[in-house]
């Protein structure tokens, strides 16, 4: 392969790594009870707070109406910008990320998925729909207009007199915002506006290159690069809508069924709304900082659900104060919104999915994950196009040392130490060169390196290292050269020249002394896949008990397991049959499973029939004409497979068939019975490679629910049962 130095089987654990923190967060629906009152005055400690912290080289004034009905933003900002280069400047450049979604293909495609699926329940909608963008409409300095042109995502106005260094100007730009349809950083979708990139927002200028920079949005990762600013906007709403965003929010009216949301946000990297006519918000303050959540009304118990995520960041935010330096703003909000599968970090707030079922709170590695990005995004700045190790492998490190020292043992440092191959891309690489590996490379291998370091100088040198490159670079711009000057000067050239090589050079891996023993990785692997399917099965609480992946998850739990194969088949039968206990058998290695029974032989089987085999969960291999156990059982798989809607007379005398079905055991109904059949003495070789391909992926977590499935000769998949797994996007 390409990238990753190991073959399929560790590609799949890497794989199971990437999701389990995600294992942590909802997948099915519960809800609310009540809300404290929204968009409360501040009270003038925190107006103390955030005014303490203004004169920021740029400074924005925006004004923005929202048309509900059209989804359009009309907006006017006044930019006052101070030349901190030594450069002078004859042009201001701003980003105008909205343009991303002037075409699919300029989109960020990891919300391709989520849109193919919108597109589908919303027929009614067209591919225009899906799509937006920015319109300047105006720019001017002091009342006279200014020369533009708004190109690639980039926004040049040229200057009418040169910029000299410490010198400022005041630029006024009118602008209109068309915001498109479904999931996107900027969208609507159902009852909510996600309001990310929305407005031009000022490009950095690289002194050191002497030039602006002028990236556009990547398409596979993202391209967070902005200089800490103070913010004062006013967005003009329906009434009725509760907006969150960063700063110290107040409310004021405005025309008949209209309010005005305003905020102040000094020394803010980024700034975005979120809004929704359905939110509501619970709030909590300790020591002179304030959490809040907005959320849906959606079902009974979210109340405590909210509280306990709410807790769950304090927790959080005091962890990573003691550690690296103080979050500094009064206040820290979370939004729940319509995303899958992902949650977004900004400038004093995140975004998060849709909480469902019934969430593992502390468990939720994700949550913590964005919150870490506090740190390490906002606080501590980076070129997230070029160098995205600096802010997710940092947010990724420290998610996984708070849970450590939480005492969380599937998600604290064993997780890093279970290093399952290199990549030959290094993780100081750009977005480009990493391509769609920037999750096992910026985050996985990012936070291994940063381990190492951790490990090889201890945990108090550390500590003081963290705080040092937080002090240096809090409000700033980090870059990797500077990190690795920060840790030359307060760990020695010796920490610094390891990292180093670490960072820039292809093929890291965790050093041997630091990685998990085989014992240990073994036991390590069963306890994290005992928790993924327990957890996936768990949020799913409306299953049907006969569902394929949930004799996996009771192997896990430790109740028996027993593989049948037929005596009586033919060699290339029986070759067949070994050749998929092979493959189960393999997969139980890796799980940390212990082997199974396996019987083949008629008397054997006959004798344990009303005791071994009805209290074990049981796997059938091969025809069921030729197999002892179905033949001695066939009255009662009958019965059970009609329970599930599984023909199954008609099926076994159907030629060229292949499948499986799930039934409960017929002497046990707490057991299962699950048959990898074929029809005739032997599965046709045109359809071995694709039907060994879907056993595994009707046992795995990350697949949907299975009841039962077939499959012709040529390997097509004729017929299935199953239910949609919310998490099975994520391995598309």
């Amino acid at each position: 392969m390409n990238h990753l130095q190991r073959k399929n089987i560790s590609t799949r654990i890497v794989a199971c790594s990437l999701v389990f923190s995600v294992m942590a967060s909802p997948i099915v629906g519960t809800g609310i009870v009540k809300a404290a009152p929204v968009n409360a005055p501040a009270s003038s400690a925190h107006q103390a707070k955030e005014q303490a912290t203004t004169n920021s080289p740029i400074r924005y004034q925006i004004d923005a109406r929202l048309d509900e009905k059209t989804m359009t933003l009309h907006g006017s900002e006044t930019v006052i910008y101070k030349n901190t280069s030594k450069d002078s400047l004859r042009e201001l450049v701003f980003h105008t990320f909205a343009d991303a979604n002037r075409s699919e293909s300029t989109q960020a495609q990891m919300f391709a998925s989520a849109n193919a699926q919108i597109r589908k329940d919303n027929p009614d909608k067209q591919a225009a729909d899906f799509l937006g963008g920015i319109d300047i409409l105006q720019v001017k300095e002091t009342g006279k207009q200014l020369v533009f042109e708004n190109k690639q995502q980039v926004l040049t106005v040229k200057l009418d007199r040169e910029l000299k260094p410490g010198e400022t100007v005041t630029a006024q730009v009118d602008f209109k915002v068309k915001i498109p349809y479904g999931s996107h950083r900027l969208s609507y979708y159902q009852n909510i506006i996600n309001g990310a990139h929305w407005f031009p927002v000022m490009s950095v200028y690289e002194g050191s290159k002497h030039q602006w920079d002028r990236t556009p949005y990547s398409t596979s990762f993202e391209s967070d690069y902005y200089t800490v600013s103070d913010y004062e906007v006013q967005l003009n709403v329906p009434a009725s809508y509760q907006v969150s965003m960063p700063g110290m929010i107040t409310v004021q009216d405005a025309e008949a069924g209209r309010k005005t949301v305003a905020t102040t946000a000094n020394r803010t990297r980024e700034f975005v709304f979120f809004a929704s006519p359905d939110y509501k918000v619970e709030r909590d303050t300790r020591d002179g900082l304030t959490v809040e959540y907005y959320y849906f009304d959606n079902g009974p118990g979210k109340e405590k659900v909210i509280e306990a995520y709410i807790d769950q960041a304090f927790k959080a935010i005091q962890f990573f104060n003691d550690k690296y330096g103080e979050y500094p703003y009064p206040e820290f909000r979370i939004v729940e919104s319509h995303v899958e599968g992902l949650a977004v970090e900004f400038s004093r707030l995140i975004q998060m999915g849709m909480i469902k079922g019934n969430p593992d709170v502390e468990g939720h590695t994700a949550f913590v994950h964005e919150i870490a990005h506090q740190w390490f995004h906002s606080l501590i700045g980076n070129n997230s196009e070029t160098e995205s190790f600096l802010d997710e492998g940092f947010a990724d490190f420290s998610t996984v040392y708070f849970s450590e020292k939480q005492g969380d043992v599937m998600n604290g440092f064993k997780s890093i130490q279970l290093d399952e191959g290199a990549f030959d891309t290094a993780i100081s690489a750009s977005n480009t060169e990493v391509g769609d590996l920037w999750q096992p490379v910026y985050y996985h291998k990012g936070r291994q390196a940063i381990y190492q370091l951790y490990r090889t100088v201890g945990e108090e040198k550390f500590d003081l290292f963290m705080k040092a490159y937080f002090n240096r670079f809090v409000y700033q711009n980090a870059t990797i050269d500077g990190l690795l000057e920060t840790i030359g000067e307060t760990l020695g050239k010796e920490a610094q020249s390891e990292i180093e090589q670490a960072l820039r050079q292809p093929n890291f891996e965790l050093k041997p002394e630091y990685q998990l023993t085989d014992a240990e990785r073994a036991e390590y692997m069963h306890e994290m896949m005992k928790s993924m399917y327990h957890g996936v099965l768990a949020q799913n609480p409306d299953l049907p008990f006969e569902t394929i992946s949930r004799i996996m998850d009771k192997t896990l739990q430790g109740e028996p397991l027993t593989v049948v194969l037929s005596e009586s088949a033919s060699k290339k039968a029986k070759a067949q049959q070994q050749a998929v206990l092979k493959s189960l058998q393999t997969t139980f290695d890796i799980f940390g499973i212990q082997q199974p029974t396996v019987l083949s032989e008629r008397q054997v089987i006959k004798k344990k029939l009303k005791n071994e085999l009805a209290n074990s969960n049981v796997i059938v291999i091969g025809s069921a004409a030729t197999n002892p156990l179905v033949q001695a059982l066939k009255p009662g798989i009958i019965k059970r497979a009609d329970d599930i809607g599984f023909k199954w007379k008609a099926t076994m005398s159907k030629p060229n068939t292949a499948g499986a079905y799930i039934i409960k055991h017929p002497h046990n109904q707490k057991r299962l019975l699950l048959h990898f059949f074929w029809t005739g003495d032997q599965l046709s070789t045109a359809s071995a490679e694709d039907y060994n391909a879907m056993i595994s992926k009707s046992m795995s977590f990350s697949s949907a629910f299975y009841q039962f499935y077939l499959m012709d000769q040529t390997g097509k998949l004729v017929m299935e049962k199953k239910n949609d797994n919310a998490i099975s996007e994520l391995f598309e």
